[in-house]
């Protein structure tokens, strides 16, 4: 195989059948993004401000509302075969398409940058402790930032042939975890502990839940688009959004209460795993970490189509990585925040007008697209508007709440204004027709 098939990505073009997967590689991809160091924080999170039997249902509910709304934007890509930004010039118009583009990129790029800082933290903690050796953080951020960067240059299948390795890995770890608590405490024992931090809501941890990944369900046309049907794409949404990532919370509420730790660190050293269990979950940080870098070099790609998607990656991965060495992410998290706040409502945008335009979504027809879609433009501008307003301060002003999901209330407001502009056009068409 030669240089030029290694790094084939199809980033402006559709994934061809012969390259497409079924459900339980997509999935093995998936769980392998959504686990890493801060999933197993907000479980532990959960764990520690409510009773056992609250945190489960807050990761039930939680999660199935993500599941949904990944299985909508997945099912988008696999039908398409188009990445989450070429999907969007659909419904927003060249010019729009390119905006989303700039949003997603500089978002993932810069959770990326965030991911390493803790990364390099995370690495030096677990060999200060292991060998007692002050490796800098600094030179482990550069280790992990090439790694990340390598695998999100291949592109897709550097990313699965990655991911199936790793959940494995992960699997053995929460499963012992949950083995190892089951000797010591029964469940009710666990449920009747007191919280060892400021306690929670159900509403508070459910929209916790949903925040957390919503980004990541929105870009879902990014891996999904190398799914062989719509089916598959949905099925394994499910199984890693519901199944796969309820687990994790599941099990990190268990053990934070077994420890009554919060800090993941504490918690693998309070039951026993050690600097073993962190070293599974810092490789789980890479696996993910690379699918924001991946996402990032998709929609970059759409913005400088004459540059190969590798060399924008190389380039995004080194300033990321030097600008997290730097630490300047610290004070870049709130702008990122804020960027993420726009993300939600473009899947809720495209997600509608495929359903209303199904036909038009051929990648044949991406010639054709003209250059802005003021309508749907404008629902977007719309749906941040109230993406704001209901999302808590400092990111955004929390005048009212729709569903207590900032994230949510984003998504389904544009997906509702969207099927009124797809009728109101559909309608527009059959008067001309009848008048002809």
């Amino acid at each position: 195989m030669n240089e030029e098939k290694l790094i084939e990505d199809y980033e402006l073009e559709p994934v061809p059948d012969e390259k497409r997967q079924g459900w339980l590689k997509q999935t093995m991809v998936w769980i392998a993004g959504i686990v890493a160091l801060s999933a197993t924080a907000l479980g532990g999170a959960l764990g520690s401000g409510l009773n056992l039997k609250d945190a489960i249902i807050v990761s039930v509910i939680g999660t199935f509302l993500l599941s949904l709304l990944s299985a909508l934007c997945c099912i988008v890509g696999a039908k398409t075969g188009l990445s989450t930004a070429l999907v969007s010039s659909f419904a927003l118009g060249r010019y729009g398409a390119m905006a989303v583009s700039i949003v997603i990129a500089i978002s993932l790029f810069g959770w990326f940058g965030v991911q390493l800082d803790l990364f390099g933290s995370s690495l030096n903690k677990v060999i200060n402790d292991v060998f007692g050796l002050n490796v800098s953080p600094s030179v482990l951020m550069i280790i992990g930032g090439i790694l990340m960067t390598l695998t999100a240059c291949i592109g897709y299948s550097a990313i699965e042939k990655l991911s199936i390795f790793a959940v494995p890995l992960l699997a053995i770890l929460l499963i012992g975890s949950v083995y190892m608590t089951s000797k010591s405490f029964t469940f009710a024992q666990l449920d009747a502990m007191q919280l060892s931090t400021n306690p929670l809501t159900i509403g508070m941890g459910i929209s916790s839940v949903i925040g957390s990944l919503a980004v990541g369900a929105i870009i879902g046309p990014d891996i999904s688009r190398y799914a062989k049907s719509a089916k598959d794409a949905a099925i394994s949404s499910l199984l890693s959004y519901f199944v796969g990532y309820s687990i994790v919370l599941i099990i990190a509420a268990v053990l934070a209460k077994a420890t009554s730790e919060v800090d993941v660190v504490a918690i693998m050293i309070g039951i026993g795993w050690g600097t073993g269990g962190m070293l599974v979950l810092i490789f789980a940080q890479w696996t993910t970490n690379n699918t924001n870098i991946y996402s990032s070099a998709l929609g970059f790609s759409v913005i400088f189509r004459a540059v190969p998607k590798y060399i924008l990656t190389i380039i995004a991965g080194t300033i990321g990585t030097v600008l997290a060495i730097m630490g300047i992410y610290d004070h870049f998290i709130p702008f990122l925040n804020v960027l993420s706040v726009l993300i939600p409502p473009i899947g809720g945008i495209y997600t509608a007008d495929f359903l209303m335009r199904r036909d038009v979504y051929n990648a044949a027809n991406i010639r054709y697209v003209p250059n802005v879609r003021i309508l749907s433009i404008a629902n977007w501008v719309i749906a941040s508007a109230i993406a704001f307003m209901t999302t808590p301060s400092p990111t955004g002003f929390g005048l009212f709440s729709i569903t207590g999901a900032s994230g949510i209330d984003a998504f389904i407001v544009a997906f509702v204004i969207q099927l009124i502009i797809g009728l109101s056009n559909n309608k527009k068409i059959v008067i001309e027709e009848e008048a002809a």
